[in-house]
């Protein structure tokens, strides 16, 4: 062979070098990756870094969250006090935690079929998904709820609402879904 190039059967050479020679060299690798491009969505950059936040940590997302929570809360809670509680049972919670997961399903299998999210579709799930559904449904109250059932000796219908929700909630949520592919697919997109 008159050229110079390694063996192709030749084990592969490897240099061992002591730890903190490895460290400096994966952290210079690191310093001179290539800049990620912004998020279309936002120009928010880290000022200690100078690299693009999370979606979850820029102040505009964090700003659709919370608005769309505060709707969805105060929905909840207008709900819940509007319906009676037969017997004690906390039908209204149930109602929202399964209507919720019918919601998100519906929402998140619709934008997913529409396209990436990014941009109106990332701000929609933001504010409707996280924001609204989420303070909407409410695991939190679920859980109050069912320790009441137990503690005033209701042992089966403590054991037995949670687990409805969780069931119906499932169920919903899969039915959401199928919906919004059926819409999606009759409005052609």
């Amino acid at each position: 062979m008159s050229e110079n190039r390694p063996d192709d059967s030749a084990p592969e050479r490897r240099i061992h070098l002591p730890r903190d020679a490895r460290l400096a060299h994966s952290a210079a690798a690191r310093d001179s990756a290539p800049e990620l491009p912004l998020d279309p969505d936002t120009d928010a950059v880290d000022l200690t870094t100078g690299r693009p936040l999370p979606v979850h940590l820029r102040p505009a997302s964090l700003l659709l969250v919370a608005a769309g929570g505060t709707v969805g809360t105060l929905v909840r809670e207008l709900i819940d006090l509007a319906l009676p509680r037969p017997d004690g049972l906390p039908v209204s919670i149930l109602l929202i935690n399964v209507t919720g997961a019918l919601l998100l399903g519906a929402l998140l299998e619709g934008l997913a079929r529409r396209g990436p999210d990014e941009g109106a579709r990332r701000r929609v799930r933001l504010l409707v998904g996280t924001g609204v559904l989420g303070g909407y449904t409410t695991y939190s109250a679920l859980a109050a709820d069912s320790a009441k059932l137990l503690l005033v000796g209701d042992a089966l219908l403590g054991l037995l609402y949670p687990l409805a929700t969780l069931v119906l909630g499932a169920a919903a949520s899969a039915v959401g879904i199928v919906l919004a592919r059926r819409l999606v697919r009759g409005a052609g997109a």
